[in-house]
């Protein structure tokens, strides 16, 4: 019987998956390709579809959603991007991106529809109250391919283990650019890959090494997550289907990551 702890380890040990291909469509020529369709500006439909399951949400908020990039990138970008195109509009775009990367880059997975269901097990039972993105993508529409269902639920786990993250750190006293310094694989140089410009970059790192413990508290807010996510693992999933989820996940991140152009 597998116990909460190692639903934890497991939690842990599918999380680069998860986070990498639950959001690799996100930077995807798919989704330039769909943002061109539609008429929206460059590089504005991540912003606006992804926040748009929530509707037409102001860029203040929607800066605090997303947590990890500066507020005047959704200043700058989303005001445009709302004007023109409407808040269903954007989510069936954002989803649509969704399918497309994943019909490239998941149609040779065996048994795509078996993996989307037991990631799917998870998120429909997950408490989505105070984690609104994922709150917003759990309750939307599903793709009816297999292959495309697999790419949407690998998106949703992922608000779901992001969600839970956030609250995670905040309730260890965290900011999420914070969490990103901390972070061995983040650090400055990720704060400038997301928008951030040199100067502020440099003001975050300062004030965050004045945190003696901030890497410890990262840490500790990383294995709350772990434990929740295992939580939810646990509950949802019988030990054989958690044992096959992780190797169906791990099948597809090798070899999507083989792949050509990955």
């Amino acid at each position: 019987m597998t116990t909460i702890e190692g639903a934890a380890g497991l939690a842990n040990r599918i999380r680069a998956v998860v986070q990498v291909l639950g959001g690799r469509f996100m930077t995807s020529p798919e989704l330039a390709a769909v943002e061109t369709e539609v008429g929206l500006p460059p590089r504005s439909l991540y912003v606006r579809g992804r926040s748009a399951v929530l509707g037409d949400v102001p860029p203040k908020v929607a800066a605090e959603l997303f947590g990890i990039f500066p507020h005047w990138l959704f200043e700058f970008v989303l005001p445009p991007a709302t004007a023109a195109l409407d808040a269903p509009a954007s989510v069936r775009a954002y989803a649509e991106s969704s399918a497309r990367w994943s019909r490239v880059n998941l149609s040779a997975v065996s048994e795509p529809g078996r993996l989307a269901e037991l990631l799917f097990r998870v998120v429909d039972a997950a408490d989505a109250s105070g984690l609104a993105l994922f709150a917003g993508w759990k309750n939307a529409s599903r793709p009816s391919g297999d292959v495309e269902r697999l790419g949407f639920a690998l998106m949703v786990f992922r608000e779901l283990r992001g969600g839970l993250h956030f609250a995670a750190l905040r309730a260890l006293g965290l900011s999420v650019p914070e969490a990103v310094i901390a972070d061995p694989e983040g650090g400055r140089e990720r704060l400038l890959r997301t928008a951030w410009p040199a100067e502020a970059a440099d003001e975050l790192v300062a004030a965050a090494s004045r945190k003696p413990d901030l890497r410890d508290r990262w840490r500790r807010a990383e294995s709350l997550t772990d434990d929740r996510v295992g939580e939810l693992l646990a509950s949802a999933l019988a030990p054989a289907e958690q044992a096959e989820l992780e190797k169906r996940l791990a099948e597809l991140f090798a070899q999507v990551a083989a792949a050509p152009g990955a």
